[in-house]
């Protein structure tokens, strides 16, 4: 029997990746999966006065702190997904002139915390004998990729079919339907299913196979999100919810019945649900609040033997 922790969509918190990366020992798990949604989502400047305080504005708050209160400041901007940067005001008028110039100093930042996270896990987990595997989302630039292959306890999943213990293999994949936001790793559903069913054209398998795709099933019950007007605003203050996941996805799973889905990209969609003989987990996230949603998956040669949705 193997056990799995399951996380996704940590988006940029450091705190969540401090966690999933102390998921194996503390839930006693034989590895632990992070499904996608590495990235997180905006720089918040730090500007310094001549008096030596910190003008710095977060979620619609302006701030003025000194170098104690800034240190604060930024551990909670970090630990909620975004990278805190410090400039004077000549480089941040320049910055609000040039997006390109903003664009480059992100993917710099994106990056940074990249190669520190893989750090920490290095540390964290050598030695340990538990196996960590990551497979970047639609959010995650390509960039990534390389930071993540430098590691020496991360197994970089993307596009391809794993072992996970001796019997069970994973199939992955971060890449997603589309959506209204543009982002890294996005295409058509007929995109999509070409993408999954070059893995699966490569399994021997599929009741020894686990798929970890970023996108849910379509109307599984697991993809529902804030139904959005044409400024991308929550309709009726996010009370109508409707199924965004993918056909691609949910036409693999029908077609192959693995005993196991992991799933995620709709952070609302928490839960799990059976898709005829398929376990599909969707451990939803609240990175914002610096919670670790997760998953705890028990699996043996009969397939799945236990399971249980967790937060911390």
């Amino acid at each position: 029997m193997s056990t799995i922790f399951f996380a996704t969509d940590v988006h940029g918190s450091e705190i969540c990746w401090k966690k999933f990366i102390s998921a194996g020992k503390f839930y006693n798990a034989d590895m632990i999966i992070l499904g996608g949604d590495m990235t997180g989502k905006a720089l918040v400047p730090f500007i310094k006065d001549d008096k030596g305080k910190y003008k710095v504005n977060f979620l619609e708050e302006e701030m003025l702190l000194d170098e104690e209160g800034k240190q604060a400041m930024e551990k909670n901007i970090s630990d909620r997904g975004y990278y805190p940067i410090n400039l004077t005001d000549d480089q941040f008028d320049e910055l609000s002139q040039d997006k390109e110039k903003v664009e480059k100093l992100f993917v710099e930042e994106v990056l940074k915390v990249a190669e520190r996270w893989v750090a920490y896990a290095d540390e964290k987990l050598a030695g340990t004998g538990i196996k960590c595997f990551v497979c970047p989302g639609n959010d995650d630039m390509f960039e990534i990729d390389e930071v993540l292959t430098t590691s020496k306890t991360i197994t970089m999943a993307e596009g391809k079919i794993l072992d996970l213990d001796g019997y069970y293999e994973m199939l992955s994949s971060g890449w997603s339907n589309l959506t209204p936001w543009d982002t890294h790793r996005e295409c058509s559903e007929e995109r999509l299913a070409e993408i999954i069913e070059a893995m699966a054209s490569k399994v021997t398998d599929f009741n020894r196979c686990v798929f970890n795709l970023h996108a849910p099933p379509y109307g599984s019950g697991l993809d529902e999100a804030p139904e959005l007007d044409e400024n991308l605003r929550p309709k009726y203050a996010g009370r109508s919810l409707i199924p965004v996941g993918s056909y691609a996805v949910r036409d693999a799973i029908m077609k192959y019945q693995p005993p196991l889905a992991m799933v995620g990209h709709i952070h609302e969609g928490r839960g799990i649900k059976r898709l005829k003989k398929t376990f599909v987990v969707n451990p939803g996230s609240s990175y914002e609040q610096g919670t670790l949603l997760g998953a705890i998956i028990e699996i043996d040669k009969k397939g799945i033997s236990k399971y249980i949705l967790t937060s911390g």
